[in-house]
């Protein structure tokens, strides 16, 4: 998967641009819909990364990219399933996780904030 230019706000995947966190799952771009999460929001003071949300678990590997700041807070049950889904997990802001994706396999899924 080849990507362009990431910056606040915005992420260029396969010569498409998109202005919203996504998902990438086996090949696959699709927005992140975080509205399962909201409800932790006033516990991180952002709406974190839960399992709540459909996270993409059919992978070896899943790069989380945690926005411009790193700020995207991803919770402990997301680290424990992973755990015990046998899952390598990489958590880093974003244009660190889009570096890592670049070195990746085809067995590596990911999550992309693109904002805080």
């Amino acid at each position: 998967m080849k990507f362009g230019t990431f910056a606040f706000g915005s992420i260029e995947i396969e010569g498409v641009t998109y202005e919203h966190d996504v998902v990438v799952d086996r090949g696959r771009i699709r927005r992140r819909k975080k509205g399962p999460s909201k409800s932790l929001r006033s516990q991180f003071g952002h709406t974190p990364l839960s399992e709540a949300e459909d996270i993409p678990w059919r992978c070896g590997r899943l790069v989380v990219g945690t926005g411009a700041d790193g700020m995207l807070p991803v919770t402990d049950a997301v680290i424990r399933e992973a755990s015990r889904r046998g899952i390598e997990l990489f958590i880093a802001p974003t244009s660190a996780a889009i570096e890592e994706l670049a070195r990746g396999s085809a067995k590596t899924n990911a999550i992309l904030h693109v904002t805080c």
